[in-house]
């Protein structure tokens, strides 16, 4: 890579960057909108993609969520790197509030406990017993991802096709103003003609 740093970063760096990137979340955010905004599409394709990647992000299945998207945006026509970049909405700062909420919603649309259940009737089998306790805690997880990731793919994909479709109109009359400006530059100058003498 042409600007890859000499020294490789260790793990724990890695980690930490990850967890929390070096310079800022309000840069990081900068360059998700422009990165965003600068991919190829029409705006309806970008913006689905985005909404399918952040509705996919409030389902309880972590680390599967761009393995998810993918198919679910080619299927509906979406843009795929949208897709994956919209997954990026599932992070360090928003995951607890999305699983919370995910989880309030699911237990107040289907009820069921509200803990991670152990003890009664659990099965000897370490897998199933784990089964046993926490699918109740997954099932209302994914029953409020459900609304909510609707909720939030609709706000999405309405501020990210405006959003597209502006620059894309702006990066149009740019690129027409400068192709202007080049042939009034290369035009080869008028000589003045007998009548203007």
């Amino acid at each position: 890579m042409l600007f890859r740093s000499r020294q490789q970063p260790d793990l724990m760096t890695r980690v930490r960057t990850a967890l929390w990137p070096r310079v800022s979340w309000s840069r990081s955010a900068q360059y998700f909108r422009k990165r965003v905004l600068r991919l190829s599409g029409s705006p309806h394709a970008i913006a689905l993609g985005v909404a399918i990647g952040v509705a996919v992000s409030f389902t309880p299945f972590l680390g599967f969520h761009i393995l998810i998207a993918l198919p679910i945006a080619y299927l509906l026509g979406g843009n795929l790197v949208a897709s994956a970049l919209g997954t990026a909405f599932f992070n360090p700062l928003t995951a607890p509030f999305i699983v919370t909420a995910s989880f309030r919603v699911g237990h107040f649309l289907i009820g069921g406990p509200v803990r991670f259940r152990h003890g009664g009737d659990a099965p000897d089998n370490i897998l199933e017993k784990l089964l046993h306790g926490f699918w109740p805690v997954l099932k209302q997880t994914m029953a409020g991802a459900l609304p909510l990731g609707l909720v939030a793919g609709v706000i999405v994909y309405v501020i990210v096709a405006m959003g597209t479709s502006g620059f894309q109109t702006m990066r149009r009359e740019r690129l027409a103003a400068r192709r202007r400006q080049k042939e009034e530059q290369s035009a080869p100058p008028t000589r003045p003609t007998m009548e203007s003498v």
